[in-house]
């Protein structure tokens, strides 16, 4: 729901669901920029990608934050979440959508999976500005996580975008190491890595004989070269990365021109 503070009005989702703990630590860090208004999934929709749901009515319901923020969530994905609103649920016009925080960092390839980020290119489609932020977590990390430096650091872009803008069908896919504030290399304008997927079908028999597959494998690796999101997060720096919408390959044009049909 939204909270009457300031004049730039934000809203705030995830894909991790409306009581993970990234969402909170961001909607905190938030509320010093303007008015917050936080509509994010029911359930956790990790690495959905860019869905929109068109095949069945969508709910929604008001909730609250664990720090009784009030909010609004739905049963629907990352990427209603933010369709929703901006089409009409929401009466007052909206700024900036920021999603996250992601507890792992989306990088390289994983922005095609990422609910997090198909939720902030949601909000540009639309016309609005948007930004999502994770956060490279150490592989097995045990306990709760630390978003605080993600979450200042999700404020400061914020508000750059407020003060400088950006151009318009484009992205900010801010990815943030596990390290406490003052130890922060710095910000960097990347562009995206390669990443190397380690995937593996795991297929099973379920008690009445029938086939089930896992998809699982051990963890995604990167190629760590200067300039891309992979090499900025391994040497301690925030990345910042402009995505654009439009994804045609101009140098392929090119070459398909000369087949002949």
């Amino acid at each position: 729901m939204t909270e009457q503070r300031g004049l730039m009005h934000i809203l705030v989702t995830n894909d991790d669901g409306v009581q993970a703990p990234g969402l909170l630590a961001l909607v905190q860090e938030m509320r010093q920029l303007g008015k917050v208004t936080v509509f994010a999934p029911d359930k956790n929709w990790s690495a959905s990608g860019h869905v929109k749901t068109m095949d069945r009515p969508l709910r929604v319901r008001e909730t609250v934050l664990a720090d009784g923020t009030p909010a609004y969530t739905s049963d629907g994905a990352p990427s209603d979440c933010v369709a929703i609103p901006l089409l009409g649920f929401i009466k007052e016009d909206i700024d900036l959508v920021v999603s996250g925080i992601n507890p792992n960092a989306n990088i390289g390839h994983d922005i095609t999976y990422s609910g997090t980020v198909t939720a902030a290119m949601e909000a540009v489609i639309a016309g609005v500005r948007g930004i999502a932020i994770s956060l490279d977590s150490p592989e097995g990390h045990k306990g709760a996580l630390d978003f605080s430096t993600a979450a200042i650091v999700g404020k400061r872009v914020a508000k750059k975008v407020m003060i400088e803008g950006v151009p318009d069908g484009v992205v900010l896919n801010v990815n943030v190491p596990y390290l406490k504030e003052e130890k922060l290399a710095g910000y960097m304008i990347t562009r995206q890595g390669l990443r190397v997927y380690r995937d593996a079908l795991d297929a099973r028999i379920d008690p009445r004989g029938k086939p089930y597959f896992w998809i699982g494998g051990e963890a995604p690796t990167g190629v760590f070269e200067n300039g891309t999101d992979f090499g900025a997060l391994e040497d301690g720096y925030v990345s910042i990365t402009p995505l654009q919408l439009d994804l045609t390959s101009y140098k392929a044009m090119d070459a398909l021109r000369k087949w002949e049909f």
